[in-house]
């Protein structure tokens, strides 16, 4: 089955989830929730000027019927939310003053942060006309990492007929540490099983069992080693080059009597350069649908759009969103 059909299929098992768009004055934001609200897969709540809002609808020929849409600079409760906020940065170096918590709320993104961050919502969808930076900051800043996380990472789900796959980091973390690629790998795990793969991780590197030698090796040998200390019931290992994780016959000769060695699924990258270079790879010449990223880690569903998304996009990105919400809920 279809990737965003398994999520579909998902989400409606549940209460549906209640995801905040902050873009509510791009067409391509409305056109894609009120699709969502019409089959029925989520609640949306958009922010912007209810005017403005309804007016960009009306003339793209959208239904709008049951969707909240929030001025949120206007709403009677921004003077309650901004004590939160104020409240929420409290002993840190930024935002310590009202002035700069109003200043700061006044930003939708981090508006719609505190709607995730107060169960208002349950997650949140921007990037359409904000940097990946404006998006993940605010979500930093007030939902922070989950328990036992430090790091956020970036994956990829890579989907081809009946293959998928789950590529990771491919969008965050320049150059991470073994203890880093270790939640890498359980963040993507956890994606994983969110679309029906059970996870067998692979921590790829030029090297297959100390094939070769040298610093960038060992931090991938110590991340393998690491993650199944800490999540022995998940198959896995490394280092592994990818022939070695993805070919039975290549495992055979490389690696015997891995783990997963052949039969893979869920592939972590030593660096972002590698990762992000593999799954455009994948993508062009493999011509595998490239999902994502997919941002994992954060306490509460948030996921970036590209600026230059289409409706469809933020209509699927959206779907992910919500079957996130789902399975941390």
């Amino acid at each position: 089955m279809e990737v965003f059909e398994q999520l579909k299929q998902l989400i409606k098992q549940k209460d549906k989830q209640r995801i905040v768009f902050p873009e509510g004055e791009d067409p391509r934001i409305l056109t894609a929730v009120s699709r969502l609200k019409q089959d029925d897969l989520i609640e949306p709540i958009v922010l912007g000027q209810k005017d403005q809002v309804l007016a960009l609808a009306e003339k793209a020929g959208l239904d709008m019927t049951g969707i909240e849409i929030v001025d949120y600079q206007n709403s009677t409760d921004f003077g309650e939310m901004v004590e939160k906020f104020h409240e929420r940065m409290a002993g840190g170096k930024h935002f310590q003053t009202m002035e700069e918590a109003e200043a700061a709320l006044r930003d939708a993104n981090f508006y719609g942060t505190m709607l995730v961050y107060t169960g208002q919502a349950d997650g949140m969808v921007s990037g359409a006309a904000h940097s990946t930076a404006d998006t993940v900051r605010p979500a930093l800043f007030i939902l922070k990492t989950k328990p036992g996380m430090h790091r956020i990472s970036g994956s990829f789900i890579m989907e081809r007929g009946e293959e998928k796959y789950v590529f990771a980091d491919c969008a965050i973390s320049i150059d991470p540490t073994s203890d880093q690629l270790v939640e890498f790998a359980a963040q993507s795990a956890a994606t994983a099983k969110m679309i029906g793969i059970d996870p067998k991780v692979a921590f790829l590197s030029f090297s297959t069992h100390g094939s070769a030698k040298g610093p960038q090796v060992d931090k991938v040998a110590e991340a393998a080693k690491l993650f199944k200390e800490k999540y022995p019931d998940i198959p896995a290992d490394g280092d592994l080059q990818f022939d070695a994780a993805f070919v039975p016959a290549v495992a055979e000769l490389k690696a015997p009597g891995s783990a997963v060695g052949g039969r893979a699924n869920v592939f972590i990258f030593p660096e972002l350069q590698s990762g992000n270079i593999a799954y455009k790879i994948t993508q062009r010449l493999g011509n595998f649908t490239a999902i994502g990223p997919v941002l994992q880690g954060i306490a509460k569903p948030v996921n970036d759009l590209s600026r230059g998304c289409s409706a469809d996009d933020v209509y699927k990105i959206g779907i992910l969103t919500a079957a996130q919400a789902v399975m941390e809920g």
